[in-house]
């Protein structure tokens, strides 16, 4: 399975952007899917993950309220919906793929997506 995510951007502060992972496996499993970010010279930090079924979702507490996690198990894709967005969101966005769910942890996620880079200007 490999994860393909895209939709980064520059944008304005209060700006929004949306962030789409697919799979290329159709029906991946029973598999939670999750953004991470990494902002330069940081460690890459959990931001969203959502349950195979899509009925539940955690997020880190830096984003709860701005981001929405979803996702289309038909066409295997998982989307983050980011609202109201702050210089300090900057970073490049990256999709995994985990047996467990919820999980905060990188090393839980065997499979990674590329990422896609996040900029946002003050």
């Amino acid at each position: 399975v490999q994860l393909q995510a895209s939709g980064g951007g520059l944008v304005q502060a209060g700006g929004s952007l949306r962030l789409s992972c697919a799979s290329s496996r159709r029906r991946s499993g029973a598999n939670a899917r999750a953004w991470f970010r990494q902002a330069p010279g940081k460690d890459r930090e959990f931001v969203a993950t959502i349950n195979w079924s899509g009925t539940r979702t955690d997020y880190a507490s830096s984003v709860e309220g701005r981001f929405t996690i979803s996702r289309d198990n038909d066409k295997s894709t998982v989307d983050l919906q980011m609202n109201n967005l702050r210089p300090e969101d900057t970073g490049v966005y990256y999709c995994a793929q985990s047996a467990l769910f919820p999980s905060h942890l990188t090393e839980d996620y065997s499979i990674w997506g590329q990422g896609t880079l996040v900029t946002v200007s003050s």
